[in-house]
C-alpha cells in the first residue's frame, strides 16, 4: 500500500500524530464546513488533545511543507474509527482514500479483521467508495448527537 500520494500539493505522505499536532488537528475538526448548520453543536468545543494521540493510533496526511492535510484516529478496542477529516481545501483530491489506506494497514498490523465506523450522514457515501458495508444506523442521543448516524464496517481486506 502506497503511503504517498503527489499533487497539486506535492508530495503528501502519512506519519504518526504527535502531541505538537494537537492543536491542528482540533482546528480540523472545528472549523469543517461538512459541521456547519445543524451539524455545528457537535464539533462546538471540541478538542483532540496530547492525551488522545498518545492513547490512539492517529496518523496524519501532511504536505511536503508539514502542512496537515487531514487525519484520522483508529481505537483498537473495540476496532473503530473514531475521527476522519480532511482539510475542506483539498477534499476530492485523494487524501481520504490514501488515510482510509493507511488506516487498513494499520488495522492489519494490529491483527484486525474489520473496523466500525458510524459516520457523520453525508460522509456515508465517501466511505461506501472505499469499500465500507453498511450494517445499521446508530440511534440519536440527545443532546449530545440529535440525528441518526449511518453504521458501517470496513473490511481490512477488502475495498477498492
Amino acid at each position: 500500500m502506497r503511503s504517498s500520494v503527489t499533487g497539486r500539493h506535492g508530495e503528501v505522505r502519512i506519519r504518526r500524530a504527535v502531541a505538537r499536532d494537537a492543536r491542528r488537528l482540533t482546528r480540523l475538526v472545528t472549523t469543517s464546513r461538512a459541521y456547519e448548520g445543524p451539524y455545528a453543536p457537535m464539533v462546538a468545543g471540541y478538542k483532540v488533545g496530547p492525551d488522545y494521540i498518545e492513547a490512539h493510533r492517529v496518523h496524519v496526511a501532511v504536505d511536503d511543507d508539514g502542512r496537515v492535510l487531514g487525519f484520522y484516529a483508529l481505537v483498537l478496542s473495540p476496532p473503530e474509527l473514531d475521527l476522519m477529516f480532511v482539510a475542506d481545501d483539498v477534499q476530492g483530491r485523494g487524501i481520504g482514500r490514501l488515510l482510509v489506506g493507511h488506516l487498513r494497514e494499520e488495522a492489519r498490523r494490529a491483527g484486525l479483521l474489520s473496523v466500525r465506523v458510524v459516520a457523520h450522514p453525508p460522509a456515508e457515501g465517501f466511505y461506501r467508495s472505499v469499500g465500507a458495508e453498511r450494517t445499521g444506523t446508530v440511534a440519536a442521543r440527545p443532546p449530545a448527537v440529535m440525528w441518526d448516524r449511518p453504521e458501517l464496517v470496513l473490511t481490512v481486506d477488502g475495498g477498492p
